[in-house]
């Protein structure tokens, strides 16, 4: 009889295209219990197979042991820091894609203009459904967006009532520009970056490799985000500012709610596989430990080799500059029983 999930190797479970999308926890101490992830706080103990998730979220209040840590890593599940519910991304672990199969799917794609066409032209095409934009050319498709958030804005002006002029925004800072309702959009979007990006290191794709932004570190999250502004950040700045609600919390809780309501994450992992590898018959396996060495001749070689034919190697060390902090050794516990 096979082991039951908690005590089965995490090799031998889910690839990530069978994953649960994303587990997201906040205000509990996560450690490790075989192999499973335990996620302990005062009102339950819940058990979570981790090689089944693709991405553990650890929001505010969150503690995790070395043991999960090492768990998850040999899982292939990542593990990103972030706020509440997800929104602003502060660190991350290593992702469930063990090869790097989709982020060099996303080079080619990105390298080659007649395929990063493409790419944005779909992700155009899902801003306008119904719409042919197969024959666009990116002047065109510029200026088709820019009409739709043009009317989009007077839309929701006209339907809450908020008075509106014109986008200002000021890079850096989301309260430094504009009115009320302007540092409402800008705090949602960056909100909304912060998911996006979450969802993207998960993947194992860059956040730096964009097809319709360039040049920044995070283009590539600009574009998704990009997919969700019409639904989710514009219509939210103009109900709360109707509501008199204008601080930057109101528009990071307000855009976070809806994320979980509206399962947003579970949606981003699906656009950004589907874009990045649409013919899914040709997908290459993106979660598979792959140790290969590039040759300009044989295109790969093994890797794991010792290719010199000779066991005279230099074991490589930390060098000078390595700086370790290591704590004192465990005391055993003592017994406080009397003789």
């Amino acid at each position: 009889m096979p082991d039951i999930w908690w005590r089965a190797h995490p090799h031998d479970l889910h690839r990530l295209q069978d994953r649960v999308s994303s587990v997201y926890v906040e205000r509990s101490h996560v450690d490790r219990d075989e192999n499973a992830v335990v996620v302990i706080n005062k009102r339950e103990t819940v058990r979570i197979p981790a090689a089944l998730v693709a991405v553990l979220l650890l929001g505010p209040g969150t503690r995790i042991t070395h043991g999960a840590v090492n768990l998850l890593g040999d899982s292939g599940t990542a593990i990103c820091w972030v706020g509440q519910q997800g929104v602003r991304l502060y660190a991350t672990g290593l992702g469930p894609a063990r090869g790097a199969g989709l982020l060099q799917q996303q080079a080619y794609l990105v390298t080659r203009p007649k395929e990063r066409l493409n790419v944005a032209r779909a992700m155009y095409a899902m801003r306008f459904p119904g719409e042919d934009v197969s024959t666009s050319t990116m002047q065109q498709l510029r200026g088709r967006e820019g009409t739709r958030i043009r009317k989009l804005y007077q839309t929701h002006a006209q339907r809450t009532g908020v008075p509106w002029s014109r986008r200002e925004y000021e890079a850096g800072d989301a309260h430094a520009a504009g009115d009320d309702l302007n540092r409402l959009l800008s705090a949602a979007n960056a909100a909304l970056y912060g998911i996006c990006h979450a969802v993207i290191v998960g993947l194992g794709a860059s956040p730096g490799l964009g097809f319709v932004h360039t040049g920044s570190a995070i283009s590539f999250v600009l574009d998704i985000a990009d997919l969700y502004k019409a639904e989710y950040t514009i219509p939210l700045a103009f109900d709360l500012a109707a509501q008199g609600l204008i601080e930057e919390r109101d528009a990071r809780t307000g855009l976070r709610d809806l994320i979980a309501e509206n399962r947003l994450l579970g949606r981003i992992v699906h656009d950004v596989k589907t874009l990045l590898t649409p013919d899914e018959a040709n997908r290459l396996p993106i979660d598979e430990d792959i140790n290969q060495l590039w040759d300009e001749q044989a295109g790969v070689v093994s890797g794991g080799v010792n290719w010199s034919g000779s066991e005279d190697l230099i074991s490589p060390g930390m060098g000078d500059q390595h700086v370790a902090i290591i704590g004192p050794e465990f005391e055993p516990p003592t017994s406080d029983a009397t003789t």
